[in-house]
């Protein structure tokens, strides 16, 4: 049974978008709107738009659009109903029963939920059992205190293929249960088994403080030296971070990347409490974007290797891109920064943070080491290649700054270093010049959906439909003038069933808005009407204006039905759009 549109309306009148997306967002007011750097993707200049009045936000980057219901769908990774829920109670509203509702999306995720967390329970009653004794020896000889040990909820997983199974069978979950969850496997030959077995157990839990996933190492030299959840339905490793949900809590107002659980349990022992690691897998961009909602800066606790090395080299971009200030920690005189606290003590690891090297003088000396600089050949190379890197930083004054430092590197004077940079940058924004006149020289490719899927076979039609539908968000009143055209006339499927979502929501005295339909719409669709819903339109001389959209509509139907061909009709559309952009695009 849906959730009841009446409800759905209720909640969103009490939700002020602008409330909602400025916990997470810092954002700015110009004119009737507000503007802040987008949580979806990474970017430095704002481009994440939300209209008070319309109760909806666009991102003009990535694309991104919708209203509440949307938003928190997209930040917190949930279906549909749980956005309503956690929309209901941050508003203080009751979710209504859904009696007779079949299991779903949304109940699977709860038994998911509850099944990891009886796991987590049963791991670490084992560590604390005869049969976790060799993980707690490891743990012990990691120095681990028990404090530690229990406040990350650590745990052991036995020898054995079903010592979970029939733990959790014991408590009505069946083998499918825990396949649905990761925490078994089917082989080829149908033989269902536990996925952790003989391990040190380390429960990965969500910012919420949900248990969403496992990883699990073994305590010898064999491999896979560590064993990862895969990802399910409530778990994405390129979307979590292992501690954050500890270090976010923390006043350091910097979060500390390691490479692995140990190394970041073993800091938030010592007192360092911002340390995440990332999941068995590289950074990603939603890393970084999960990472600035919680720290403006960020320093790479990576190993000194080669491996260690590459993968600070992947990050760097990656955070700066999502907005943090980037630093990358040498550690000196011991492996790692645990074996570096058991050496000198913390207040010396705490000295070694404070002195951690800027990224861009990180990344010079790292493309040094790349070059035999007593060669001119290798040194102009090495000059060339820095002044790429160089000609990325947005400040004058950073590219002088680190250009001498190039310059003085490779034995060369700064004047000849800033000329070097120059022609760079210059060829950087050639390139990007290029780009956007490409862009400008296909004005119609620009009125096209970004989703491929919904790409628009007649743009003069989708741009009369799009009207029809941006005038129904503004005022459900005009749905009456409306009541002739049919949904089968629009070119645009999406389209046409928005307007007939719209209009039976104007006709029942529902809300118009764009946010009541994230419940019949992807999320893909939902970010396109956004982008509609956006473009200027005005209601002073709607009568006109939805008569001469019905005109275009009916018009292009009838050429449609004529029999041309689809590239008669682009052609068609692009010489119309060249003689007149329509009432559309005018601004009142």
């Amino acid at each position: 049974m849906p959730i009841p549109e009446r409800f759905l309306d209720e909640l969103l009148a009490r939700t002020d978008i602008v409330d909602l997306v400025g916990e997470s967002v810092r954002l700015t007011k110009k004119g009737n709107s507000y503007w802040g750097c987008c949580p979806f993707h990474s970017e430095k200049t704002p481009s994440f738009h939300v209209v008070p009045d319309r109760q909806m936000y666009k991102c003009f980057g990535c694309g991104k659009g919708g209203g509440a219901i949307n938003y928190v769908m997209e930040l917190e990774n949930l279906t549909f109903r749980e956005a309503v829920a956690y929309l209901a109670q941050r508003a203080g509203m009751e979710m209504p029963e859904m009696r007779g509702d079949s299991p779903g999306a949304q109940e699977r995720r709860k038994r998911i939920l509850e099944i990891n967390r009886q796991a987590a329970l049963a791991f670490h009653r084992w560590l604390k059992a005869p049969e976790g004794a060799p993980g707690l020896d490891y743990l012990r000889r990691r120095g681990l205190s028990g404090r530690t040990i229990t406040a990350f909820g650590l745990g052991f997983a036995p020898e054995g293929w079903d010592n979970l199974i029939r733990a959790l069978g014991e408590q009505g979950y069946d083998k499918r249960d825990l396949l649905d969850a990761g925490l078994a496997v089917n082989n080829k030959d149908g033989r269902i088994y536990d996925r952790f077995r003989n391990r040190v157990m380390f429960p990965i839990i969500d910012v919420r403080g949900n248990v969403i996933g496992f990883g699990g190492r073994v305590m010898d030299d064999s491999t896979p030296k560590y064993l990862n959840s895969p990802d399910t339905p409530v778990y994405n490793k390129s979307r979590n971070l292992f501690a954050l949900n500890i270090a976010r809590k923390s006043k350091a107002g910097r979060v500390i990347l390691t490479e692995g659980y140990m190394d970041t349990i073993s800091l938030h022992q010592a007192g360092f409490d911002s340390a995440v690691a990332s999941l068995g897998t590289a950074l990603t961009e939603e890393h970084g974007q999960l990472l600035s909602r919680y720290f403006k800066e960020a320093i790479i606790s990576y190993d000194g290797d080669g491996a260690g090395v590459a993968a600070a080299q992947r990050a760097i971009p990656l955070l700066e891109k999502a907005g943090l200030k980037v630093r990358v920690l040498r550690v000196t005189g011991a492996k790692d920064p645990d074996e570096f606290i058991k050496a000198y003590g913390r207040d010396a690891f705490a000295r070694l943070l404070d002195q951690s090297e800027n990224q861009v003088d990180y990344r010079l000396d790292q493309l040094r080491r790349n070059y035999n600089l007593e060669d001119d050949s290798q040194r102009v190379a090495f000059l060339q290649e820095a002044a790429g890197l160089i000609s990325t930083l947005r400040s004058a004054v950073e590219r002088e700054i680190y250009g001498g430092h190039a310059a003085q590197a490779a034995g060369v004077s700064p004047e000849t270093m800033k000329l070097e940079v120059e022609r760079a940058l210059r060829q950087r924004q050639r390139r990007a010049q290029k780009q956007q006149e490409r862009r400008d020289l296909a004005p119609v490719s620009q009125l096209q959906p970004k989703a491929r899927s919904l790409r628009y076979d007649n743009i003069r039609s989708a741009r009369a439909e799009e009207g029809l539908v941006r005038l129904l968000i503004l005022d459900p009143g005009l749905a009456d003038q409306m009541s002739g055209v049919r949904e089968e006339e629009f070119s645009s499927p999406l389209l046409g069933r928005a307007f007939g979502l719209l209009r039976r929501r104007a006709e029942e005295g529902l809300s118009t808005q764009l946010a009541g339909l994230a419940g019949e719409l992807t999320g893909e669709e939902m970010d396109h009407l956004a982008q509609v819903a956006d473009q200027p339109e005005s209601t002073a001389n709607s009568g006109q204006a939805i008569r001469d959209y019905i005109s275009v509509i009916r018009g292009e139907s009838l050429l449609r039905d004529s029999g041309a061909s689809k590239e008669e009709l682009l052609l068609a559309a692009q010489k119309k759009y060249q003689k007149k952009k329509a009432y559309v695009e005018d601004e009142p």
